[in-house]
């Protein structure tokens, strides 16, 4: 069992406290990067036809499953503001409507999904009449676990805020290794396999992108109803059993849908402005959509160390806020700021200096590696930015000012992100040159405002004010 730790114990270092609570979420995060690259790859050897299926499906799955982040950011924060204040029956309370919230979430987005989202979605998309049906039923499949992935998402954020970073990573470390066991056995038909000179023969269901989809859901319906009968099992204040009153609590609903739907908003404005900034790259050629799309992978490698830092700084002054500890919660979210600066410092220098290797790492093609590289170097300039951006942005979170994140990616995207990008493109030819540098400005921006809105502390007393609002009601 995974030891809870008391985050609120003013004889542990704050940098230690940071580090414990960060380090299980950054090997997590890489973790499912480097699966989702193996995922990809044992996608695309089934056929182009198969790949395209899946692409024409992401952009939309992201944004539903912002749809249930709603739940995960609003119900954790609580609960960590409860733990806070030492009320301990109300942080149960919280736990047990979110509960009630992944259901009710979980199936309404799969039967939305069914009727109307899954048929017709790939269509509107555009998606070739030979991927069409191959689109329909990955995303059918898929819709069909969205309970999981309700219970998933919201499950982990509590156990996070709870302090506990170690029983997520445990469980999805997990879940990793069954996605690609079952991709394996579920995508690839029965085939003779040589390992080591043994020749055997390997059972398979041979299912295509059906099978993708399959293993998804099933890996996800593991960790989820793993960590959720953790909230049920584990002894201690916080556990939850099945015989505790579930009925619907108003207040408490809304409070974290209150808290939930900037996020969800913030999720949007960021998809529907890298949609825009995709179709513009389409235009440009072959080699600038795979350089593009391989400078991201790259960099995403160097940024991962950075939502660690930020889940931490969530908790912290969530908790540190519940129990009155203003001085604290500042003092917190300023260490994981310098310390996931400093990290990004580093992993950015490395990515200027090394972008052409790590391009090299993904394609063999002198023009794409050129590009991808040339776009890198851009972007590690804004790297440092992009941490204070991230942090700062799970900072407010934690406080309960979940507008400003809003307002902030709304800003960066469609005022300077997509229009630079555009003009750049349309005006004066810098192909995808243009994308990268209204990214890096875009990310600059970000990280400066955030900045402003931290060392102007007004976050410190954005709960305080929204509950004497509703008391005055």
């Amino acid at each position: 069992m995974a030891k809870k730790l008391d985050l609120l114990d003013k004889s542990i270092p704050s940098w230690k406290v940071i580090l414990l609570l960060a380090w299980p979420t950054i090997i997590e995060q890489i973790l499912q990067t480097a699966v989702n690259y193996v995922d990809t790859a044992m996608v695309g050897s089934i056929g182009t036809y198969a790949t395209a299926a899946i692409g024409v499906c992401t952009s939309s799955i992201w944004l539903l499953m912002g749809v249930m982040s709603i739940a995960g950011i609003g119900f954790s924060v609580m609960v960590a503001r409860r733990i806070g204040e030492g009320n301990m029956e109300e942080a149960r309370t919280t736990i047990r409507q979110a509960m009630l919230s992944i259901l009710i979430i979980g199936l309404f987005l799969t039967v939305i999904v069914q009727l109307i989202i899954a048929p017709n979605l790939p269509r509107w998309m555009g998606a070739d009449e030979e991927v069409l049906p191959y689109s329909v039923t990955y995303f059918r499949i898929i819709g069909a676990g969205y309970l999981f992935n309700t219970a998933l998402i919201v499950s982990s954020g509590i156990l996070r805020c709870m302090g506990d970073t170690k029983t997520p990573l445990k469980y999805n470390i997990m879940t990793n290794v069954l996605n690609v066991m079952g991709n394996f056995l579920l995508i690839y038909p029965t085939r003779e396999l040589t390992v080591f000179g043994a020749t055997f023969t390997m059972p398979g269901a041979g299912w295509g992108v059906a099978g993708a989809a399959t293993a998804t859901v099933l890996a996800t319906a593991f960790a989820a109803s793993c960590m959720t009968l953790t909230l049920f099992l584990r002894k201690g204040p916080l556990q939850i059993t099945i015989k505790q009153d579930y009925r619907p609590q108003k207040e408490i609903l809304l409070q974290a849908f209150r808290l939930g739907v900037p996020s969800f908003f913030e999720r949007a404005t960021i998809s529907l402005g890298q949609i825009c900034t995709t179709a513009m790259i389409t235009g440009l050629g072959t080699a600038a959509i795979a350089a593009h799309q391989l400078a991201n992978t790259g960099e995403s490698l160097c940024y991962m160390p950075i939502f660690g830092f930020a889940t931490a700084a969530t908790t912290l002054v969530a908790q540190n806020l519940g129990a009155g500890d203003k001085a604290r919660a500042y003092q917190q979210a300023k260490w994981c700021n310098w310390m996931a600066i400093g990290v990004m410092c580093c992993t950015s220098a490395i990515m200027f200096v090394f972008s052409r290797q790590i391009i090299d790492i993904f394609s063999n093609d002198p023009t794409v590696i050129s590009l991808g590289s040339q776009v890198l170097r851009i972007e590690a300039f804004a790297e440092p930015f992009f941490a204070i951006g991230s942090v700062v942005a799970g900072v407010l979170r934690g406080a309960g000012d979940t507008k400003w994140p809003f307002y902030i990616s709304l800003a960066g995207m469609w005022l300077l992100r997509v229009p630079i990008a555009f003009t750049l493109i349309r005006f004066f030819d810098w192909g995808l040159h243009a994308v990268w540098v209204g990214m890096a400005l875009d990310l600059f921006c970000r990280g400066m405002i955030s900045l402003w809105r931290f060392k102007k502390r007004g976050w410190l007393h954005v709960w305080e004010q929204r509950e004497a609002r509703l008391a005055g009601k």
